[in-house]
C-alpha cells in the first residue's frame, strides 16, 4: 500500500522560498517517477513538477520553470519541491504523487496522491 505524506507548507510573503518534502513508503521508492501537483480553489489540479526514477529527467509547468525545483533522495525515500521567487498565484494545496508504472519516463501515470499541504503566497 502506497502512502505518501507532504509537508513543508505554509504562508509565505510573495519573493520569498518553501521547500515541500514527500515522504513515501510501500513500494520500491526508487523505482517509481514521482510529481508534484497543485490545486487552487475552484481550478483543476495541475501538474507541476516531476522528476523520474532516478533523478537524471525532470520536467516543468511553464508557469514555474525557473523558480521550482524537483528533486529525490532515493536512500531516504523523499522528494522534495523547492520553491523560490513565490507569487500569490503559486497559492493552492501541493500534492505529491507517485507514478502507477515503474521505469517510466517521459510518459507518466500517476496513480497514487498524498492528502496535500497548504501554501498560501501573501502579497
Amino acid at each position: 500500500q502506497v502512502q505518501l505524506v507532504e509537508s513543508g507548507g505554509g504562508l509565505v510573503q510573495a519573493g520569498r522560498s518553501l521547500r515541500l518534502t514527500c515522504a513515501a513508503s510501500g513500494r520500491s521508492f526508487s523505482s517509481y517517477t514521482m510529481g508534484w501537483f497543485r490545486q487552487a480553489p475552484g481550478k483543476e489540479r495541475i501538474l507541476v513538477a516531476s522528476v523520474n526514477w532516478s533523478g537524471s529527467s525532470t520536467a516543468y509547468a511553464d508557469s514555474v520553470k525557473g523558480r521550482f525545483t524537483i528533486s529525490r533522495d532515493n536512500a531516504k525515500n523523499t522528494v522534495f519541491l523547492q520553491m523560490n521567487s513565490l507569487k500569490p498565484e503559486d497559492t493552492a494545496v501541493y500534492y505529491c504523487a507517485q507514478n502507477r508504472v515503474a521505469f517510466q519516463w517521459p510518459r507518466r501515470e500517476y496513480a497514487y496522491w498524498g492528502q496535500g499541504t497548504q501554501v498560501t503566497v501573501s502579497s
